[in-house]
Formats: structure tokens, C-alpha cells, sequence
């Protein structure tokens, strides 16, 4: 879970003093940004008569899970909701001083002993009839990459309830839960939570997913978990990093092709997974969850989703991306979470009113599933939110709940409370948890008839959803080469550099070109009204000059044209700088494409028609699109001083 951090980037830090007093801050707000306690607010109201469990059948299911649109599906196309909840644990619970032996020193006093929370206080089975017991059909597995390099055994004090798991080390026991939560029929995503194991999520050497390791690292990390689990096809997500937010001194950033760059290692790392270890896992995003430095008159925000509108991933395979936000009541767009050090005066969710929230979660997150047909449309899986249970009383935080339901009923959203397993005694304790034990086994549950979540909790697992087949929907992708190759296609990656030293960019296997920037090297591919165009059989060609241009028809006169040739279509590009170095393409089957043609100039302005789809693929640059019934055939430019070689014009044909 977020103990969120109060952190930021933004304007110039003047003189050591300033520095220092951040630094202070920083590293002091996530021992104070824990759920604050409602003191001083009035009681709500008591709570309805005890309701009965929320017991739901979970319908058959056929693994691999794929996307299509905004929707999951599986393996034969029906909608796969996400109702799923964290079991956490194996990332650590340990909050990072004092002796990690003694409880004390783990959040809220639970110290899961280095292995999914609770093991010490029930057995494994009954803890996952638990979680069906209250409707959840898949689960998000925290860990962390020290978790998977621990050769130590776990203690016996910490799986007490599970005799049979004693000498075992923490990935053993991880395995272990695994396996007994796929044989039970839930769906399992890896979580890679935290770089140590230590409660998550502060100035604690976890901000990035190479804070305490280097990329490589990671990916290697990821390859290893991905290919352990790899025959087990209920293992069905990566969650690739939680929480991404800013260090000491320096914020992440999407899309700036520094070391930083979340957007970057994000997109290679699933590459590699999809490409190296497994094609058949989702790979999940999450949204950068704080820059700026939380202080008034500093720039400072939770960027979330939001730059996804101009900036979405183009995995190696379609259908496979999900992307993910986490919201709490005590967090907000420009609040950390804090109280105390590190807190500025910016709205909470909970001080929003219902029409604001709305407008709040659309604009962060909710947005990439509700406008179909754009780059960045994708499922979103809100994969933490959670509240205190009985002990809260505040009127603000208990109202926020209730309307972050209605916004999960209202999407059709998936979703993962935060979290499933809690410890109690005499039924007090942290209380966020769903499920809780006790120190001799006796459980506390959602459904004991004093819990105020029961009927919010009831409300969603219930609410009426699309079930049923999804069909297949046309995709679009955007290709952005800024800082390096972005090769979205499988089999343009196994074969030998076909533009040495330039940046190249191709649309995924199955799509063509649509579209171009005029500056920013963007691109847009889809498969719309036509699927897939390449001839199975076919090679490709890289075309640097003018050599298919028919006699009598030059389409832009005293510009160069890179063309394909007639029975050819433009998959991919590349770049040197900000030019135009090649054009790629491909052949398609007889009779697949026509060979009247139009100019599309973009020079001077957007040139894409008046409904067109996909999205704005390149924000504040000029853009030519082909219509959907179209394919792109050649991209023309000029070397005149000034120009800089950048695409002026897409050569359009009609498809056959």
C-alpha cells in the first residue's frame, strides 16, 4: 500500500539552506503520510443490520488473458473483470529502522516475516477460501527484487499455521502461494513492488524501479520471475514497478530518455518479457505516482495516467497492455498524503465534491478506457484503493469511499483492494485489511455485521458488468523513435539492422501506417478496415530514393519522395536527427491494395480529415493522416535550407 510520499520536482532548488530543508522533508514525510486518524471528526452514523456474504461464482475461465479495446478477455474472447485484491507481504512490511525481528518495527505493527501476510496465523487454504468467500477472482502478489536473491529461510514463528513451509526461503514460500492460489482457480499478477523489502513507499531506496539496483538488474529480475512461472498459465500479469515517484533530488519523468524515463524502461522491460520469457502475460503499467516537492509554491502533482493521452505504449504484441492508478482518500492530484511535514494545502480526494472527484479520477485515469479508438485506449485496473475499516469514523473518508465505489460501478472498472490480509487482536488492529487473524487463528471478517465496508464492498462485486464475448476492435498504435529504435514488430526485430545508425520505428505485426508528425518523429499505425496486409510470404523493402515513382505522376513536385512500390505498403520509418532517413515496406497480397492515390500535406498545419481516429499522436505538432479505407505509400520531404528534411507529405491509396 501507499504510505505516499510527499516529494517534487519542478523549479530550481536556490542554495544549500533550501536544499538542506527539502531534504529534511522528504525524508520525514513518509514516517508521517500514513492513513491519518479521523480526530475530531463526528461519528457517522451507525452502520445497516449485518449484510451476507458477497458470495459470487467466478464462471469458468480459458487462460491466456488478452485485451481488446478497453476490455480483458480470455482466451476465447469473453470478458475477464478483474475483481481482484493484494496479498502482500512478500515485498516486505519492515518500515526500515530499528531491529527487524521486532513487530514494532513493521507498519502497523504486522510483520508478515518476509512472505505473503498472515501465514503465522492461518493455513494457506483457508486464507484463499477467504478471498472467495468475498468475491475475488484474482490476486495482485506482491515482491520484491531482494525477496528473489534471499537465500535465507524463513523464521517458523512466521509460517506457524503452515508447518510445511519451515526451512523454506521467502521465494519457496512464494511459490508455494502461487501454486495453491492457481489451483483454486484465481488469476495471479506479479507485482514487483519494492527494490528491498521494506513497507513501501517513501524516500526508501524503492522510489524507482533502479534506485537500489540498475535496470539491467531489474529486467534480468523480471525474465527470472516471468520464466519461473512461465508453464503455470494462471499466472496471467507483470505489474512492472509500484508507485514510481520522485528521490531526494530527482523526479521520474515519462518520455525523456534519461535514466529516469519510466515510460522507456517500462516499454523495454515488457518487450523483453513478451519477446524473451512469455507472449501470453498482460504487462501492466502504472502511472507515475508523484513529482515536485510537496511544499506551497512549488510545483508538485501526481501525474498518474495523464501522460498517456500524449505519450501510450506500443508493445512488441497488441493486445497485452493494461494500464494502472492507485487512489486513497487521503492522497489527492497535488497531495502527497502527508500530515505535518511534507503536507500543502491542496484538496484531498475526500475534500472534493462528488462532481469534482468525478472529473478528477476521469481526467488522472479514467479516461483511457472511456474514449475508444484513441493510441492510448486500454484497459486500467485501479490496482490499490482501500480505507480503515470499523475504528473509522470520519464522515470525509467514509463519504469518499462510497463514491470511489460508484465511480469503479459507473466505469465497469477492474480493480485490487488494498489490502485482503490484516492481523487483529480483541478485533482492533490497522483494520484496512478485509480478512483479518488473530494470534491463535481466529479470523475477523468483512462479513461479521460491524464492518461499515460491507455494503460498499457488496455494491461492487455485484454491480451488473459486461460479461460475454468481446468482439475484436480495430487497434491504433503510436510509434515514437525520440531517443532511440522503436520496433514494435516481431518480425522486423529478427532480422538484421535495416538502418544502420538511425532510429527506426514499425508498426506492429498486423498494422500499416496511417499517420506522421511533421516534426517529433511520431507515427501512427492501426489495423482498421483492413487487418492485416503483409504477405506472410513476402519480404520487405527499404526504399532511400525516388526509384517507384512512375514517370507522370510525382504527387509532390520538387520534393523528395521515398514511394513504395505498387503492391507495397509503408510499415515503419526511420530517422537521423529530426530527418527522414528511410521509408519501409512491405508487400501485401494481391488485390489487397489499390493504386489511385492523393497528396496529404501536413506542413503547414494538421491535414487528417474531420473525424479522424487514433488520437493526437504527436501533441503540438502538425500531423497528415490517411482515411481508414487508406494505406500510406510514401512520405515526401525537402532539403531546402530551413527545412530540416522532416515529412511535409504522406503519399494516400486506396486499399483494393
Amino acid at each position: 500500500m501507499t504510505t505516499h510520499i510527499a516529494s517534487r520536482e519542478g523549479e530550481t532548488v536556490r542554495g544549500a539552506f533550501v536544499r538542506a530543508t527539502l531534504a529534511a522533508v522528504l525524508l520525514l514525510a513518509p514516517l508521517l503520510s500514513a492513513p491519518d486518524a479521523a480526530a475530531g471528526q463526528q461519528p457517522a452514523p451507525e452502520i445497516a443490520a449485518p449484510l451476507e456474504a458477497a458470495t459470487v461464482s467466478t464462471p469458468g475461465w480459458t487462460p491466456p488473458l488478452s485485451t481488446r479495446g478497453r476490455w480483458i478477455v480470455d482466451a476465447n474472447g469473453d470478458r475477464f473483470k478483474l475483481r481482484s485484491g493484494n496479498w502482500h507481504g512478500a515485498s516486505g512490511t519492515w518500515n526500515g529502522s530499528g531491529s527487524a525481528d521486532d513487530d514494532a518495527h513493521h507498519h502497523a505493527g504486522e510483520n508478515s516475516g518476509r512472505i505473503p501476510l498472515g501465514l503465522d496465523r492461518a493455513p494457506m487454504a483457508e486464507i484463499i477460501a477467504g478471498f472467495r468467500e468475498i468475491g475475488i477472482n484474482s490476486i495482485r502478489l506482491p515482491f520484491s527484487n531482494e525477496m528473489i536473491h534471499d537465500g535465507r529461510p524463513v523464521t517458523d514463528a512466521a509460517v506457524a499455521a503452515n508447518p510445511a513451509l519451515r526451512g523454506r526461503t521467502p521465494l519457496q514460500v512464494y511459490d508455494v502461494v502461487v501454486r495453491e492460489l492457481t489451483d483454486a482457480g484465481l488469476a495471479v499478477i506479479l507485482n514487483n513492488h519494492t527494490n528491498t523489502t521494506r513497507w513501501c513507499c517513501g524516500i526508501d531506496g524503492n522510489e524507482r524501479w533502479n534506485a537500489s539496483r540498475s535496470t539491467g538488474t531489474w529486467e534480468d529480475d523480471w525474465l527470472f520471475m516471468v520464466r519461473r512461472y512461465r508453464d503455470n498459465q494462471r499466472v496471467v500479469g507483470a505489474d512492472l514497478y509500484n508507485e514510481v515517484r520522485r528521490s531526494v533530488w530527482d523526479d521520474p519523468n515519462w518520455g525523456l530518455g534519461d535514466n529516469h524515463d519510466w515510460f522507456a524502461a517500462s516499454q523495454h522491460v515488457a518487450d523483453r518479457i513478451l519477446t524473451e520469457a512469455d507472449p501470453d502475460l498482460l504487462i501492466i503499467v502504472e502511472g507515475i505516482n508523484w513529482t515536485g516537492i510537496p511544499i506551497d509554491g512549488f510545483a508538485h502533482e501526481r501525474p498518474t495516467l495523464e501522460p498517456v493521452r500524449r505519450l501510450s505504449h506500443t508493445l512488441v504484441d497488441s493486445g497485452k497492455l493494461v494500464y494502472s492508478a492507485h487512489f486513497y482518500d487521503y492522497t489527492g492530484p497535488n497531495h502527497t498524503g502527508a500530515t505535518g511535514t511534507g503536507e500543502t494545502s491542496d484538496p484531498r480526494y475526500r475534500d472534493l465534491s462528488p462532481a469534482e472527484l468525478v472529473q478528477v479520477l476521469d481526467r488522472q485515469a479514467f479516461y483511457v478506457t472511456a474514449e475508444q479508438n484513441q493510441h492510448f485506449t486500454a484497459p486500467v485496473w485501479i490496482s490499490e484503493f482501500g480505507i480503515g475499516g470499523r475504528d473509522e469514523t470520519g464522515e470525509k473518508q467514509r463519504a469518499w469511499f462510497e463514491r470511489f465505489v460508484d465511480q469503479l460501478i459507473r466505469t465497469d472498472a477492474d480493480f485490487a483492494y488494498w489490502p485482503l490480509v490484516g492481523w487483529h487482536q480483541n478485533r482492533k488492529g490497522n483494520g484496512w485489511a478485509l480478512l483479518h487473524w488473530d494470534a491463535q487463528g481466529h479470523r475477523m471478517g468483512l462479513y461479521d455485521g460491524d464492518d461499515w465496508r460491507a455494503a460498499a464492498w457488496t455494491r461492487l462485486i455485484r454491480a451488473g458488468s459486461r460479461s460475454g464475448r468481446v468482439d475484436p476492435v480495430p487497434e491504433w498504435s503510436l510509434l515514437s523513435p525520440d531517443h532511440g529504435d522503436f520496433v514494435a514488430s516481431r518480425r522486423m526485430r529478427a532480422l538484421p539492422d535495416w538502418d544502420r545508425g538511425a532510429r527506426k520505428a514499425v508498426c506492429p505485426d498486423g498494422q500499416r501506417l496511417l499517420g506522421l508528425s511533421h516534426t517529433g518523429n511520431r507515427g501512427l499505425c492501426s489495423d482498421v478496415s483492413a487487418g492485416s496486409l503483409w504477405d506472410a510470404g513476402a519480404g520487405h523493402e527499404v526504399v532511400v530514393d525516388e526509384r517507384h515513382v512512375a514517370p507522370g505522376r510525382d504527387w509532390a513536385s520538387g520534393y523528395t519522395k521515398l514511394q513504395c512500390a505498387d503492391g507495397q505498403f509503408l510499415t515503419g520509418y526511420s530517422v537521423r536527427g529530426s530527418a527522414v532517413s528511410a521509408a519501409l515496406c512491405a508487400a501485401a497480397p494481391a488485390g489487397k491494395l489499390g493504386t489511385g492515390g492523393r497528396t496529404v500535406w501536413f506542413d503547414r498545419g494538421d491535414s487528417r480529415g474531420s473525424a479522424p481516429k487514433g488520437g493526437d499522436f504527436a501533441y503540438g505538432h502538425y500531423k497528415g493522416q490517411c482515411a481508414d479505407d487508406e494505406y500510406a505509400a510514401g512520405i515526401a520531404y525537402t532539403g531546402r535550407v530551413g527545412s530540416g528534411r522532416t515529412p511535409d507529405a504522406l503519399y494516400c491509396r486506396q486499399l483494393g
